[in-house]
């Protein structure tokens, strides 16, 4: 686990997930968030982006910025998920209001953040689909090429897909927008199903984080709880946004691999697909293994103050 505090803007669309791994970045001393982007994703940009500032508001962390931005990916309708994440996006559960209104076109104030940070300082947790982040590289390369790095949650490499056989809700949200990403030139690590899936929280897990009394980790316990009441007869749940901030504060948990790694933009049914091809494929580093023991641990002592 590095010493170096990790300077980050966290571009989201909250839902459940998401809001368990925002309520870990703001909850852990490795990072030093200066915004929150918000896409549409899990539900539209409006429920994102004031999903955004309850959670801050929950975190009495509303000093940081929210940022609204790409209501709809570049050329495609997107996904409905109200089924998983409620109409609220956070599957009812209760947060205060945002205390302070959102700014306009997340794109442009990344833009100038990164052109005022020195280059190479600023990492992007990226939640959601790419959308934000493409239009970034295509209305400002300049500013795109600053970029310390992005640790993308999306795709499958081995693993089934979870919106098609072999596709996964960001990337196939936005197809267009992974493709642009990828293509950049920007320093990426990729975390996959193959490793989200494998990162479960039980319900015994959620009720040692109620335990605790704490408020981060007593409002994680039941967005991870809202999860459960969305499927029937489940054991445990994949969480998969907190696997980037897990990423990117112990990369240790986690295995990489280097692969040339392309977005299939054609096939209707499973678009989205992560595909290895070594003559068209991008080389991305991969995380496809996790110590998923140590990973639940070092969340929960986080959520929970430690």
């Amino acid at each position: 686990m590095s010493d170096a505090v990790i300077r980050a803007v966290i571009d989201t669309d909250p839902g459940l997930d998401d809001a368990v791994a925002i309520l870990h970045a703001l909850s852990s001393p490795a990072f030093d968030i200066v915004g929150i982007m918000t896409v549409a994703g899990n539900i539209g940009i409006d429920v994102t982006t004031r999903n955004a500032g309850r959670i801050l508001a929950h975190a009495r962390r509303s000093d940081i910025p929210v940022v609204a931005g790409s209501a709809a990916p570049l050329s495609r309708a997107g996904f409905d998920t109200i089924d998983i994440h409620g109409d609220d996006g956070l599957g009812g559960v209760s947060f205060p209001e945002p205390a302070v209104p959102p700014h306009a076109d997340a794109v442009e104030w990344l833009a100038d953040l990164l052109l005022r940070e020195s280059a190479m300082s600023l990492t992007i947790l990226a939640l959601g689909p790419l959308t934000n982040i493409a239009r970034l590289v295509l209305d400002h390369p300049e500013a795109a090429a600053r970029m310390a790095r992005l640790i993308v949650m999306g795709g499958a490499i081995d693993e089934p897909g979870n919106v098609g056989p072999r596709s996964e809700f960001n990337i196939a949200a936005d197809p267009e927008a992974a493709d642009i990403v990828f293509r950049a030139g920007i320093a990426t690590v990729l975390v996959p199903l193959d490793v989200t899936r494998k990162v479960r929280a039980s319900r015994s897990w959620t009720a040692g984080l109620r335990e605790t009394g704490v408020p981060a980790a007593v409002a994680s316990a039941d967005l991870v709880d809202a999860y459960f009441q969305s499927s029937s007869g489940r054991e445990s749940r994949p969480l998969h946004d907190p696997c980037v901030m897990l990423y990117a504060e112990s990369p240790a948990l986690f295995t990489l691999e280097r692969l040339p790694i392309a977005v299939e933009l054609e096939t209707d049914d499973d678009v989205g697909a992560l595909v290895i091809d070594d003559k068209d494929g991008v080389l991305l580093d991969v995380t496809m293994k996790v110590d998923a023991d140590a990973a639940l641990g070092l969340l929960a002592r986080r959520l929970s103050g430690g």
